[in-house]
């Protein structure tokens, strides 16, 4: 292979790796360093300014070590810190913070540019020259400049990248300008403002603080120079730019780091040692001989010099407390550390007019957040978001209107603060989480130590300024809200989402230590559907009194033969996109299976994880069971029989117009019968409507009618009390209909309003029905036989039918003489209470009743669904039937 395409690969990791340190170095060698270190370091003292750097380069070198980490787990697109933040930790997150960072960039671009128009007007007075006054020359320079750098950005990257190499070679010359000038004697004109090369004298005097005005504090001073260690990120902001941006970031990042606090260290010490803390300037203040050196204040009188009348009057403006310009006074060559301010001031302002709209950019085609996206449209080859560089020019012209340094420092340093937060709490976050996904290359980074610099980062934000601190936090916490309310269609396999299995599966795993009791019961419903969307009015009342109490879970039974598109049909993403679309917070079980009864068998075994499983079964009522074929009427009953095998409490939902909303192309005879055919097919749901049923609209002031015929554990009178806590039920009245005795009606009333009142469901209306045991009406008797009659079959009276195993085997549907006879009190009570119920609850929102229960082996089980039929028909309202599994779901013991 050709050496040249053996070192194409190196060449493009070197040019990524030198463009990350310059781009860093670049964006830390800012406006503090010229223009406020010399002042800190006589506020704060050369001791003092050390621990300042240090705590600063501290927070900043663990969040490069977390930054690394991150970057390092996978491909690093555009948007840098947003995009690290937001694949990290999840657009809740992600989204607010990148906002605040492109938003502190953009503030950055104003401090940067309010210090290089600040160097200028100082050396236009120096010349005489004043277009207004200070302030206002300030902000007429700043706005020029802005102005200008935008049309540099703007140009492109390359032209960018040519003018940071231009501004690093300049920044690189002053440095060497100014160290040579520390060793260099000094001229008169230096000494009188305060220069008197490297002396122990003057190091003694300065290493301690001397704080003065109302920044002087040490939390004061760090919130100033803070800004000037925050561009480690300059890198990561133009990662979607970098050829090699996982290994060219940590790497860049972290040199860059070194070098810089190296070179802060450096200038302070070298600054402390060199120039006093007050000077007057004047040539004229030289110590004369007949001036006692009692009188003279300040350390310049060991060596000549008498500045005592400004130190007194505070009118010296020479020394390192009062001349920011104190490094071009320390120079050989002064005009190099103006180059040098220049250089660094506009190098780090470009760069982060350059970083805040690709951040931009990246948040905004994310589309978290409305009336934003317009800005987020891009240009040319490089998709250049000139909407968002003009933006981001606006908001650093309102800051550069400020016109004060130290006014504009603090604000950016809390929104740094709080970026750098989420980041290692990012770092932290993903390596607690244990995800497998959680791989990066980068392995010098520890999630305590990215933990610690997380809690230390709000700490620091409350010790600057705490009411900023309160608005950057109130910011984040607001634009999280947003989010979490709107809920985006992202996946980005943040932590949040591992943390969150973790936690569901811990509890879960807890619970198996967790006895049952009844007090915890909860109806956990495992909902025979289908495909969701054709059946939306029994999910829809299932919803009402599960949501936000217990699981619901969605079944859904294909028949057919096991294969890969057999198996894709039954477990389509399109149902759990329908059910989010609907807001009903289920979950989405799809089984295949030979047969109806063994789908279901599977689902009533196997659905569910520990203790979070079904213990309630509800399905439709199966309207077509006259015309379906026999098999079809034995599996539906089989399966009420399964579940109440398995403990399940059991309940059958019936409705006027019936369930199924959808129309299945199919033969209905070659279909599984338990529900009506389209239960048990697979259904396209991208554009299923969503049908509104009766159970999502007010119910007004009906009623629901509770008919408590047994107790089979009190899940007959627990639904209808979950009902009443949803707003759409709350103003219904719950009618309890039990049976009685004529002569004993008020004394059984009061006993069921004593035990209901002991249980605490608040129902406050009980009538008992005397009537409820009278023979029915002949025509429904009639109706009833007609029902049942093609399932009957003619035996010998002398010979029982229990003792035909045959019939029993070969057709279990089908109803002798004798199980006639031995059902007949059954069968009769039924239709009368079809009466009652047409008498008593013609207008009701809903009918909760008992359901009756028929002998697997002494009933056949069509006449068992004749039973059903029976007692639900003709009624205009809901019934639902419900039958326990005669474990209590009620007590009124408090222990």
């Amino acid at each position: 292979m050709d050496p040249e395409v053996l070192r194409e690969p190196e060449k493009s990791l070197s040019l990524s790796l030198i463009m990350t340190i310059i781009r860093c170095m670049l964006n830390i060698w800012g406006v503090i360093l010229y223009l406020r270190l010399p002042w800190i370091t006589a506020q704060a003292g050369i001791g003092m300014t050390w621990v300042i750097i240090l705590l600063s380069s501290t927070i900043t070198g663990i969040t490069g070590l977390s930054t690394s980490a991150i970057a390092t787990n996978g491909k690093v697109k555009g948007g840098g810190t947003y995009f690290l933040i937001s694949r990290s930790l999840g657009p809740e997150l992600g989204g607010s913070i990148g906002l605040i960072f492109a938003f502190a960039n953009a503030v950055a671009v104003a401090m940067h540019t309010v210090g290089f128009a600040e160097t200028v007007t100082d050396l236009m007075r120096e010349h005489g020259a004043v277009m207004v006054d200070k302030t206002n020359d300030i902000r007429i320079i700043g706005i020029i400049t802005v102005t200008l750098l935008l049309g540099i950005s703007m140009a492109g990257m390359a032209w960018e990248s040519k003018a940071q190499v231009l501004f690093f070679l300049v920044i690189m010359v002053s440095f060497a300008s100014y160290i040579v000038g520390t060793i260099m004697p000094a001229s008169l004109e230096k000494q009188a403002k305060g220069f008197f090369s490297y002396n122990a004298g003057i190091f003694a005097a300065n290493f301690v603080p001397n704080w003065r005005g109302p920044e002087g504090s040490f939390f004061g001073m760090f919130s100033i120079f803070f800004p000037s260690a925050t561009g480690i990120l300059a890198g990561a902001n133009i990662s979607g730019d970098l050829k090699n941006p996982t290994i060219a970031i940590p790497r860049g990042t972290l040199l860059a780091i070194f070098w810089t606090t190296f070179s802060y260290l450096v200038i302070s010490a070298t600054v402390g040692s060199c120039v006093v803390r007050d000077a007057s300037g004047s040539l004229n203040d030289t110590l004369l001989p007949s001036t006692s050196m009692d009188s003279c204040v300040g350390l310049a009188c060991q060596y000549g010099w008498d500045f005592t009348e400004c130190i007194n009057n505070k009118t010296c403006t020479y020394g390192i407390s009062n001349y920011y310009q104190s490094l071009s006074m320390v120079s050989a060559f002064a005009p190099l550390i103006t180059a040098g301010i220049f250089g660094a001031t506009l190098s780090s302002a470009l760069a982060c007019l350059v970083s805040a709209p690709k951040v931009f950019q990246c948040l905004c085609k994310d589309h978290l957040y409305p009336l934003i996206g317009f800005f987020g449209k891009g240009y040319g080859k490089n998709d250049e978001p000139l909407r968002a560089y003009l933006l981001t020019y606006i908001i650093a012209a309102c800051f550069v209107i400020i016109a004060e340094l130290n006014a504009i420092a603090p604000i950016i340093s809390n929104f740094y603060l709080c970026s750098y937060s989420l980041i290692n709490f990012s770092c932290f976050h993903a390596s607690i989480t244990n995800s497998p996904g959680w791989r990066p290359s980068f392995r010098f980074y520890s999630k305590w130590l990215s933990l610690l610099c997380a809690i230390i980062c709000v700490v620091i934000m409350f010790l600057l300024t705490w009411w900023a601190a309160l608005i950057a936090i109130g910011v984040v916490v607001f634009l999280l809200g947003y989010t979490l309310y709107k809920k985006p269609d992202v996946n980005w396999g943040s932590s949040l989402q591992a943390s969150s299995y973790n936690l569901a599966l811990n509890h879960c795993v807890g619970l198996n230590l967790v006895e049952d009791h009844v007090k915890n019961y909860r109806p956990q419903c495992l909902v025979l559907t289908g495909p969701p969307s054709s059946r939306p009015a029994l999910l829809d009342l299932v919803n009402c009194f599960t949501k936000n109490l217990s699981m619901m879970m969605c079944g859904n039974v294909v028949t057919a033969d096991s294969s890969p598109s057999t198996l894709e049909k039954a477990s389509s993403n399109s149902h759990i996109s329908w059910l989010n679309q609907r807001k009903i917070k289920s979950f989405y079980r799809g089984v295949v299976a030979s047969d109806l009864r063994c789908g279901v068998n599977m689902l009533l075994q196997g659905a569910g994880l520990g203790r979070i499983k079904p213990n309630v079964l509800l399905m439709g009522f199966k309207k077509d069971w006259r015309s379906d074929p026999s098999l079809a009427t034995h599996n539906y009953i089989e399966i009420l029989h399964d579940a109440f095998d398995l403990q399940y409490g059991v309940c059958v939902l019936r409705m006027k117009e019936g369930l199924d909303v959808s129309n299945p192309p199919q033969d209905r005879t070659t279909l599984t019968p338990s529900l009506p055919p389209p239960l048990f097919e697979q259904a396209q749901h991208v554009c299923t409507p969503q049908l509104t049923t009766v159970f999502q609209k007010k119910q007004g002031k009906k009623t629901i009618d509770v008919y408590w015929l047994c107790d089979d554990g009190g899940l007959t009178l627990l639904l209808p009390y979950l009902l009443t806590r949803r707003k759409r039920w709350a103003r219904c009245k719950v009618r309890v209909f039990v049976g009685g005795e004529a002569d004993k009606k008020d004394e059984q009333k009061e006993e069921v309003l004593s035990l209901i009142k002991r249980f605490r469901l608040g129902f406050q209306d009980v009538e008992v029905i005397s009537d409820i045991y009278q023979n029915p009406q002949p025509v429904n008797v009639h109706h009833f036989e007609n029902m049942i009659g093609r399932f009957r079959v003619d035996t010998n009276p002398k010979q029982d039918s229990d003792s035909d195993p045959t019939r029993q085997q070969e057709a279990p549907w089908m109803i002798t003489k004798q199980d006639l006879e031995r059902n007949m009190a059954k069968s009769l009570r039924q239709i009368r209470l079809n009466e009652v119920l047409l008498d008593y609850s013609r207008d009701a929102a809903l009918i909760v009743i008992t359901m009756p229960v028929g002998r697997r082996d002494g009933c056949p089980s069509s006449l068992y669904l004749a039973w059903l039929d029976v007692l639900s028909r003709d009624l205009r309202a809901p019934v639902l039937m419900v039958r326990g599994n005669q474990e209590s779901v009620l007590t009124f013991y408090c222990q």
